[in-house]
């Protein structure tokens, strides 16, 4: 998916926003937003993705900012949220599921998803937003616009290999059992990031969760970039993306970056459109949720 208008005012947001998380430095922090507004406004064009220009703008922040993790704080506020929350929702989820199995005979199908829904509504964690704002977001139910949960299962019942390409650092616990039914059908990747970049999930935070061995095989893209900067990926995530069978993708960024590819039947996108230009490309309502096969 390529920069639209509307993307620009998104990035010079997340330019402060980063070096204010940077440093409390006031000399530092001036040259992190001149620096980075320059790559900004030297790259914003048609022709651009938000992920490419966002990676570099991370990049010099940190560089200028000499701090590796400029969200760490905030990641860690919004595990903790997740981790509070998920046992709330999950066991309305498995009430809302067993409520339909008893009308319905399609027991797979419930199972499926509601554990897509569950996953789908830890993707509200955003960090342009506060906390508070954030807790009211996940625990509204969660309706797909787009649902394509039946083409799900059909794929995953004909895959031997399947990546999952994970988000926001709090949604793996709202991961997991959605990982775990996967795990029925095929060998799963957890596919996270290799250090830090935004609020996104990494190899360091699975590890400090306590659940590496529950996902099972985790490995990282091998670039720190929201979604994926394939230019830049890892040599071994180029080939476990090329010769997995089935590649499911949470967050906006992921349909930012395999947007770019033509569609092929093996891409799954689960996530909330949660900026204009996201919700215009997928031909809906801003906030809505997708389940969508491409």
């Amino acid at each position: 998916m390529k920069l639209a208008p509307g993307c620009y005012e998104c990035l010079r947001r997340l330019v402060r926003q980063a070096a204010e998380l940077a440093t409390g430095d006031v000399s530092l922090k001036q040259r992190a937003i001149r620096e980075a507004m320059k790559i900004l406004d030297d790259e914003f064009s048609s022709s651009q993705t938000s992920l490419g220009i966002a990676s570099k703008i991370h990049k010099i922040v940190r560089e200028v900012a000499q701090n590796h993790d400029p969200y760490r704080t905030m990641k860690e506020r919004e595990m903790t949220l997740a981790r509070e929350l998920y046992p709330e929702l999950s066991l309305r989820a498995e009430a809302a599921s067993q409520r339909r199995g008893r009308q319905r005979s399609n027991l797979p199908e419930d199972e499926l998803r509601g554990r897509l829904r569950l996953a789908a509504a830890a993707n509200a964690l955003d960090f342009f937003k506060d906390p508070g704002s954030t807790r009211d977001d996940i625990r509204e139910p969660v309706s797909f616009v787009i649902d394509d949960s039946k083409q799900l299962e059909a794929k995953l019942q004909n895959a031997s290999r399947v990546l999952y390409l994970a988000d926001n650092a709090g949604e793996l616990y709202f991961d997991l059992p959605l990982v775990r039914w996967m795990k029925r059908f095929a060998q799963v990747i957890y596919v996270v990031k290799p250090s830090a970049v935004q609020n996104d999930l990494t190899l360091e935070d699975v590890k400090r969760s306590g659940l590496e061995a529950e996902f099972g095989r985790v490995m990282s893209t091998g670039v720190a970039s929201p979604g994926v900067v394939f230019s830049l990926a890892s040599a071994q995530f180029k080939r476990e993306f090329e010769s997995a069978d089935f590649v499911f993708a949470k967050g906006m960024g992921h349909y930012e970056a395999l947007s770019e590819f033509p569609p092929q039947g093996r891409f799954f996108y689960c996530l909330k459109a949660k900026c204009q230009p996201v919700a215009d490309s997928l031909r809906v309502p801003i906030n809505s949720y997708v389940a969508m096969l491409q």
